[in-house]
């Protein structure tokens, strides 16, 4: 497993529950925002991971749920989001801008 992806499992498990973040987020808080993709690439592995990651947490920078294809069932992704208090519609999270958590300004160096 990469360096790049365990430093992403590391910033996704300090996501708080209810809260959620974007793939975005995570590359620019590591140092390479035009990684995203890669992020993507490292949540579709995550389950392969020892720990637990909350992948559930990460979504598209328009809060919409594009990596629910990854999970056991098409509806875990959102299921696991509204265990946590979030409410999803269509695929997407409402009241994202609230629920966003941005790890440039959540963890402190």
């Amino acid at each position: 497993m990469s360096d790049f992806f365990n430093d992403v499992y590391e910033v996704v498990m300090l996501i708080p529950k209810g809260r959620v973040t974007s793939y975005g987020a995570i590359a620019k808080y590591l140092g390479s925002a035009q990684s995203s993709r890669l992020v993507g690439y490292a949540m579709n592995a995550a389950h392969t991971h020892s720990k637990k990651i909350p992948a559930h947490r990460v979504v598209n920078r328009n809060g919409v749920l594009t990596g629910k294809h990854h999970f056991p069932s098409q509806n875990y992704m959102q299921l696991k989001l509204e265990k946590e208090g979030i409410k999803v519609v269509k695929d997407q999270i409402v009241d994202f801008k609230i629920l966003f958590w941005d790890p440039v300004k959540e963890i402190s160096l």
